[in-house]
């Protein structure tokens, strides 16, 4: 049994990518501490077996560069601290630390210092983030800047992961040692996305797309609603239900009204507890992954696309570069990024075409066998474990 303290700014266990690896951790047998931001209401400290979660008096915030920064160091200053000072008081094994920012891996330094392995989780290629969501070209020197930070990052770390080949090919172009990095697939844990337990099961009655998660401008909810729009008067029975809450969903609600397809665009009331979700999911036709393009997003996936897949739902995704090297035309039903009419189009041939939705669920699901969460959650415990040996062996402890 070894020791692993994971690092994350964000809040656990919201954060499905941290928590599917703290939880392979925990039926490992290793004991985790998990440090993180605190949302109104929770505890500071909180331990339910051989994980304890470490809140830090900070919350999930947004804003322009100079606000982004200085949450980045706040959070940094604050979590070093109090992995220096675990770490002294009993010795970990393993720190993990997960990006966003990718320099968050200095918490991990005094217990590397003395020892422990440690471990960078690359959620996001930061450059090409601050590229696309500021406006600026990755020669901007801001930009440059962000990429020496992911670069110092990998090379302070003993190993890296990642979500997609993609990314990982990125992070290799900039200077990093491609053996260094082990891409670990953002796919859907089927014990939560069971579909023995959640079988597709859409009423007839009506045609329904779903969607479901942060309700942001990036995901391209409003490209959904102008196609539902083009499509009403030819597809009466068509609706999209909506899922989630988000920055994005008063634009939309408007969007619906303007476009004459209020009554066919249907909003939960905030994020919904997992089994009504879940309920929904399988409730509905076909699975929409509208996400737009641009230079990040062509190498990261959506976790959604993964989750439809799981419980046996035909997809219709945006063909983004990263996506496309995965699954074929067989198994999902691609559209132009931002494009309306083109999802219109492939709306009306999974609506009018009930064996190619199913032929998309069956080829989908084969293509999907090797990303499962399974085989995803053995390479992880794979890595770490030949990381914990390696520390026995250099250690002897």
């Amino acid at each position: 049994m070894s020791r692993i303290c994971v690092v994350r700014q964000y809040y656990y266990p919201l954060d499905i990518r941290v928590r599917r690896e703290v939880e392979a951790l925990l039926t490992a047998g290793h004991q985790v501490d998990v440090v993180c931001l605190r949302a109104p209401g929770e505890p500071q400290v909180e331990r339910t077996g051989g994980l304890t979660v470490r809140r830090l008096p900070m919350k999930h915030g947004r804003g322009g560069a100079a606000g982004y920064l200085g949450r980045y160091g706040t959070f940094l200053l604050l979590a070093s601290l109090v992995v220096a000072v675990r770490h002294l008081r009993r010795r970990y094994d393993l720190v993990q630390v997960h990006s966003m920012p990718d320099i968050l891996v200095l918490a991990g330094l005094v217990p590397r210092l003395l020892g422990a392995r440690l471990v960078l989780d690359l959620h996001e290629v930061m450059p090409e983030f601050f590229a696309t969501k500021f406006g600026r070209p990755l020669s901007h020197p801001g930009v440059r800047l962000v990429v020496a930070a992911e670069q110092l990052s990998i090379r302070v770390a003993d190993h890296a992961f990642t979500c997609t080949d993609q990314m990982r090919d990125a992070f290799v172009s900039r200077g990093a040692l491609a053996e260094k990095i082990t891409v670990i697939l953002n796919a859907a844990d089927e014990a939560v996305f069971d579909v023995e337990r959640y079988p597709p099961r859409p009423t007839g009655k009506r045609f329904t797309l779903v969607c479901h998660g942060s309700i942001e401008e990036r995901y391209g909810l409003d490209v959904v609603i102008e196609a539902v729009a083009q499509l009403r008067n030819d597809l009466p029975d068509l609706h999209f239900d909506i899922y989630g809450s988000g920055a994005f969903r008063e634009f939309l609600e408007r969007l619906a009204v303007d476009r004459g397809v209020a009554d066919r665009v249907h909003f939960s009331q905030g994020f919904v507890p997992m089994d009504d979700l879940l309920v929904g999911l399988s409730s509905a036709d076909v699975g929409v992954v509208a996400m737009k393009q641009d230079a990040f997003r062509d190498l990261t996936h959506c976790n959604k696309m993964y989750e439809f897949l799981a419980l046996r739902l035909p997809v219709i995704t945006s063909r983004t570069s990263s996506v496309a090297a995965y699954f074929s035309d067989k198994a999902l039903e691609y559209f132009r990024p931002g494009d309306a009419q083109d999802l219109a189009e492939a709306i009306r041939r999974l609506h009018d075409d009930e064996d190619h939705r199913q032929r998309l669920v069956v080829e989908g699901t084969r293509e999907l066998e090797p990303y499962r969460w399974d085989k995803q959650r053995e390479l992880y415990r794979k890595v770490v474990d030949r990381l914990l040996q390696a520390r026995v062996g250099v250690t002897g402890t």
